[in-house]
This record gives structure tokens, sequence and C-alpha cells, in this order.
């Protein structure tokens, strides 16, 4: 796993595309991108994608966060500034990508938003649990990650080289930055009268089978406010769905209309992709 140090930064495929749309994820609690690997390929049908990776000790605001996702995606517009940006934040990233969205609306064709994880304030037990996590000693934070696992994600839906990268990535991330980012979550807001302003499309999806939060109820409660969604339940999904074996995230935006690339692309890029195989 490539270590990220210094700043925010975005994590490239092999093969750039800048005719597609630009496909930008935030990830989730762990902030590597990396959790992503699973879905790289099918998206990469129609994206050029790009991972967030916000480096082990980062221990900034959301509002510093927030400039340093749109500094990246100008960096990147710059490169090829006629298409589309496609937003999508998963949990932890869920929130960013609302606070992203927010900034600069504009910016953005259509966003997705997959178990956000502002349902962190849904449930009180959790908000205050949440705050005792710094009393814990370091030497159980691993121990701490594997009690987790089964909350995180439905286990019997991932390979096993999928559970053993989500469990190695959890365990990567410094207690004092799970602080930090638990901190981040008990004290994330957004007005709804500001989501209510982002006019685009948005995908909604959550896990019915999410241990960790309530994040079906968290997007029905989004689905409210927000006045253009589209939602899609998981129902035997966990937290961690993308890297279930039968989630395929670009089958779900193919399905819910929300691409834009036209299906003759598509087939040609796939026939680009069988001869480099």
């Amino acid at each position: 796993m490539p270590e990220v140090e210094h700043k925010p930064c975005f994590l490239t495929p092999k093969q750039v595309r800048l005719e597609y749309p630009l496909f930008v994820y935030l990830p989730g609690m762990d902030g590597t991108g990396q959790l992503l690997r699973s879905q790289t390929a099918g998206l990469e049908l129609g994206f050029d994608v790009r991972c967030l990776a916000i480096p082990r000790k980062d221990l900034t605001t959301w509002e510093v966060l927030t400039k340093n996702v749109l500094d990246l995606i100008h960096a990147e517009l710059e490169k090829s500034c006629q298409r589309a940006v496609y937003l999508c934040g998963e949990s932890f990233g869920g929130c960013l990508a609302m606070k992203v969205a927010i900034e600069s609306p504009q910016l953005f064709k259509r966003i997705i938003l997959i178990n956000p994880a502002s349902a962190f304030q849904l449930r009180p037990w959790l908000n205050s649990v949440s705050q005792l996590t710094s009393f814990v000693p370091s030497s159980f934070y691993d121990l701490g990650a594997l009690g987790l696992l089964p909350f995180l994600a439905s286990l019997a839906r991932m390979s096993s080289s999928d559970r053993h990268e989500l469990l190695k990535t959890m365990r990567s991330v410094p207690p004092e930055t799970v602080n930090w980012r638990l901190s981040l979550l008990r004290e994330f807001q957004v007005e709804e009268a500001q989501l209510q302003l982002l006019e685009q499309q948005v995908l909604l999806i959550a896990g019915g089978s999410d241990r960790l939060l309530p994040s079906e109820t968290e997007v029905q409660r989004l689905m409210n406010i927000l006045p253009n969604t589209k939602k899609v339940i998981l129902p035997d999904s966990g937290h961690a769905c993308l890297l279930e074996k039968h989630v395929n995230l670009y089958k779900i935006l193919q399905s819910n209309d929300f691409l834009e690339i036209e299906a003759s692309q598509i087939q040609e890029l796939e026939i680009s992709l069988t001869y480099e195989t």
C-alpha cells in the first residue's frame, strides 16, 4: 500500500482517459483510497477514475479537506476542462462529498453517496462511545479493528483477499487519526437549506444490512431533503458494500441511468481493454 505522507492526493490508474468523465472517489475512515480497487476496472469502462488518498497522520478540519479536494479536482480539469465531473463519497467520504458539493455545486454533473456517515449522529450511543476511544491504549487498536470487522462488512459476501485487505487497511490508520476523524463525524453538520441548492442528480446507495450505521434511514432522510435524487437499497449488503463480490458500482450507475457515455464508446473501450490484456 503506497504511503501518502505530506498532503492529500489523487491515486491515478495506469491508463488516464481524459476523454471520459472524471470520477472522483472520496474514501471512508481509512482515507487510503485503496479499497475501491475491486470496482475500478468496471468504472474505467466509462470514467477517468481518481481516488482521494489522505495522509495517515492528517489531522485537518473539514474545511481544509474540502479545499484540498477542490484544488485536486481543478488541477485535473486543467488537463481537460471540457468534461463532466462525478463526485462519489463513501461513509466518511460521503460527509466530505457533501461539504465539497456545497462549496462548489456548479462543478459537479452528478453525485453519488454510499452509506454516508452523516448517519453517525442518528445513533447517540455510538456518538458517546466514540468519545471514549481516546482513552484506549494504542496496543488495543489492532484487536479492536478485528472485532469491528463483522460490523463494518458482510464478510460472507467478500473474498478472503478483500477481507484481509480491509483489516490491513483498518490497522494502517494510527489511533490518533482514528480519534480525530471520529471527532469530525461527531461535529459534522450541513444545513438542509444548503443541500436543497444541489440541483444535480444525486444517487443515494445504502446497505440494507449495514450493522455499523443506520444507512438506510439516513438515505431516506437525505432523499427528503435533496431535490433530485434516486435511491438504491442493497438489501443484503453491509457498510463496506463496495468490497462485496456481487456489488458492481458501474452496473448500479448504468441501471439507474446515471451514465453519460454512449453505448458505442463503451463497446470501443471494452475492445481496447481486451487487446491490452
